[in-house]
């Protein structure tokens, strides 16, 4: 078998090996392809068995120019780059990383607070630039530091990740609402379930770890942000698509939403010209949440399981049978 790797660098940009995957066939991995629809994508992978992605799309189009292709594993828990629903009636299997990060990204989520409430990395550059070796007092800071102990958290999607939020929020003696339209055993343990109008009401900080469906898509809008707490902060670093940018960046210029920590925007590489780059208080990571090195081996392990599986007649993590 052809295994052909198309965008492997943010996977892999050397700290990991490839090794495992070479064992399952004649392995070819391209640091970068393309991160939209391109010919270049149908010549890489003309002559795979199998194709493994993370951002590069295989259309339709990619599809039937590729008839070689047997099977596509996804290095990531989001599956939309591949039309998965033509590949299913092609009889493609497409194969994801359901879990991997769970913890780091509930970690990097709380972090982005954390960093919203106290500005370690501003102050410490102060310091270093000789403002508090100049300073009149024994001490400054310039915003206002928040203490979250007392304070409502609002949880939009209380699925592993956002239960691993949950679960830090206790820690820290915060009061934990919930909505998701699955509910759980496990969810009940950790915050109140509520309706999302309840939860924008209510919450001085809200998150967001639901899926991109159509019914979560533009889910941060002016009429949401209208029902919340004035200074209200938001996390976000599911999916960029759960927020209407302008109307975010309008809030924060505005002083509605006090400060929002986003690890994810609509477009990405990041467009020169969104809103939220020159919005106040908006604190904008590269999309990083997932890219510590121990997840990094999680998920090139599950997928050299997928590909092995597949291999061996038995695929496993289909999104589309």
């Amino acid at each position: 078998m052809k295994i052909v790797v198309l965008d492997g660098y943010t996977e892999n940009p050397g700290d990991l090996s490839w090794e495992e995957l070479e064992k399952l066939g004649e392995l070819v991995v391209y640091d970068r392809v393309s991160y939209a629809e391109d010919p270049i994508i149908r010549e890489k992978i003309a002559d795979a068995d199998i194709v493994i992605t993370n951002k590069t799309p295989i259309s339709k189009e990619t599809l039937d120019a590729c008839p070689n292709i047997k099977a596509i594993a996804v290095l990531a828990t989001g599956y939309n780059v591949v039309d998965y629903e033509y590949a299913k009636e092609k009889g493609i299997p497409v194969m994801n990383v359901p879990t991997y990060g769970t913890q780091i990204v509930g970690q990097y989520a709380v972090g982005l607070l954390m960093e919203i409430c106290s500005h370690y990395g501003h102050h410490d550059q102060t310091v270093k630039e000789g403002k508090w070796e100049n300073n009149a007092d024994w001490c400054y800071w310039d915003y206002p530091m928040i203490e979250l102990y007392g304070k409502t958290a609002g949880i939009i999607g209380l699925g592993r990740i956002g239960q691993s939020t949950a679960r830090i929020l206790n820690a820290m003696d915060m009061k934990v609402l919930a909505y998701d339209a699955f509910q759980s055993e496990a969810g009940k343990k950790l915050a109140e379930y509520v309706e999302l109008d309840e939860l924008l009401a209510k919450s001085d900080v809200i998150f967001l770890h639901c899926p991109l469906f159509p019914s979560t898509e533009g889910i941060i809008n002016k009429e949401n942000i209208a029902k919340m707490k004035d200074g209200v902060i938001l996390i976000n670093n599911s999916r960029g698509q759960l927020v209407v940018e302008q109307d975010l960046a309008d809030a924060l210029n505005s002083g509605k939403v006090y400060a929002a920590g986003l690890d994810v925007v609509s477009t990405e590489p990041i467009k020169g010209d969104n809103p939220l780059l020159t919005a106040k208080n908006c604190l904008i990571t590269p999309h990083i949440s997932w890219a510590a090195q121990a997840a990094r081996q999680r998920i090139m392990d599950i997928t050299v399981n997928n590909v092995k599986s597949f291999v061996e007649g038995n695929p496993t993590n289909v999104v589309n049978k």
